[in-house]
């Protein structure tokens, strides 16, 4: 008797397995200081990152971007400039800058007046560096055949 599965069953199965392989390369050490390193200059970012759960909120963005970048990063080993490869992804980086900008003026209380603008461009510099890392990890782990 055979079991039978469905290729999107056997797509998402390989998904996760590569999503774990490459999860290995970062650490919780490197998540928190690059939340230090991108929130840690500004004054309204600093005091919101005393709360565990808003730190946390950022590293689950940074992972999302991160697995997106190497994801992504199969189309740059075709060819592509990671610029071409960004623009493929353009809405998902803007949905996590979103998310990460809209849960910070949430946990906020409204406080961060005339610093909203500034934030917004911490929160997307934060989520493009980690893009940025997953499709360099990405473009490596192919070049090497580890994918």
């Amino acid at each position: 008797m055979n079991v039978i599965t469905t290729f999107a069953e056997k797509k998402r199965e390989k998904q996760i397995k590569y999503e774990k392989s490459i999860l290995k390369e970062i650490s919780i050490k490197a998540l928190k200081e690059k939340v230090q390193h991108h929130f840690g200059s500004s004054r309204f970012a600093s005091g919101l990152m005393m709360n565990a759960g808003i730190e946390e909120a950022c590293y689950d963005v940074a992972i999302e971007a991160y697995l997106l970048g190497a994801n992504f990063s199969r189309f740059g080993v075709y060819g592509e400039t990671h610029e071409d490869v960004k623009r493929r992804c353009h809405y998902e980086i803007q949905h996590f800058s979103d998310t990460l900008y809209n849960f910070l003026l949430y946990w906020g209380h409204g406080e961060e007046g005339i610093m909203s603008e500034s934030l917004y461009y911490l929160c997307e510099g934060y989520v493009n560096s980690w893009w940025i890392e997953g499709f360099q990890k990405g473009q490596r782990r192919h070049k090497l055949r580890l994918h």
